[in-house]
């Protein structure tokens, strides 16, 4: 039986995210459909904004690499994805441990999921964060905020966030970005953010990084750190298995995270 028009919009979709460009041609011998209904099919994905049609072909939307969303704006894009991947992260965290975790909204997805670790240090720059710990019940996590000038992203970055960070040592850093690409890493689109996280990097044993599959193939301004800096990668099941085969080529572990309902 043939694919139904909307899976195989989806996986053309996941095609342009996972290799950041496609061709007509080759998506009609793949699905066995005629070249007109594939140009159908990006013209659909084309007018949703979630592919720009070139000639021949598709590509991956254009977004500015300084272009930052605020806190509210991508604390509701991928939802689901998030829950799964906190509840993957949190699995990696000791009781009594000193954890980092970077501002961002999966961060602060797998900060509810840390409430109830038992004499947690958190160190973070993220207001949102913060906030998490300092409306919990228990009385026993240690929260350091580091100070600085705030971001769209709830972030406090520059000096001050790190001559904070560089004086400390973590048992594990939990890194959320921006984007992730095979030749730019792991990346942000505000460059004083990026100094601040490399700082946060760099006090941790350990680095998690923790990034939904819509990250694959967006590329910030500045990096923060290499593909083969992180020791763990945590995603969801969402990502393209092109995208899978160069990270687990580049990370020491990779954690695909099931998100609840996909693929029923």
């Amino acid at each position: 039986m043939g694919l139904l028009a909307q899976q195989r919009r989806e996986l053309i979709l996941e095609q342009v995210r996972a290799r950041g460009a496609v061709r007509v041609t080759d998506l009609a011998e793949r699905f066995g459909v005629s070249d007109m209904t594939v140009r159908r099919d990006l013209d659909v994905l084309a007018r949703r904004r979630l592919v720009d049609k070139v000639h021949g072909g598709a590509t991956a939307v254009a977004s500015p690499s300084t272009d930052e969303p605020g806190f509210v704006v991508k604390s509701h894009r991928q939802l689901a994805e998030k829950e799964a991947i906190a509840v993957a992260a949190a699995r990696l965290v000791e009781p009594g441990s000193a954890v980092g975790l970077s501002a961002g909204t999966t961060t602060w997805a797998l900060a509810r999921r840390l409430v109830d670790v038992p004499g947690l240090t958190i160190v973070t720059n993220s207001m949102a964060v913060a906030d998490v710990f300092r409306g919990t019940a228990r009385s026993d996590p240690t929260v350091i905020l580091t100070g600085g000038v705030r971001t769209p992203s709830e972030a406090l970055v520059g000096p001050v966030a790190v001559r904070a960070l560089r004086s400390l040592n973590l048992d594990a850093v939990f890194l959320g970005v921006h984007g992730m690409a095979a030749a730019a890493g792991f990346t942000t689109p505000n460059l004083t953010e990026a100094e601040t996280d490399r700082a946060l990097v760099e006090a941790g044993q350990r680095l998690v990084v923790v990034a939904d599959h819509t990250k694959w193939g967006t590329v910030g301004i500045s990096t923060i750190a290499a593909l083969g800096d992180a020791d763990v990668l945590v995603t969801d099941d969402g990502l393209a298995a092109d995208a899978r085969a160069v990270l687990a080529g580049e990370v020491e572990e990779l954690v695909v995270a099931p998100v609840p309902g996909e693929g029923a």
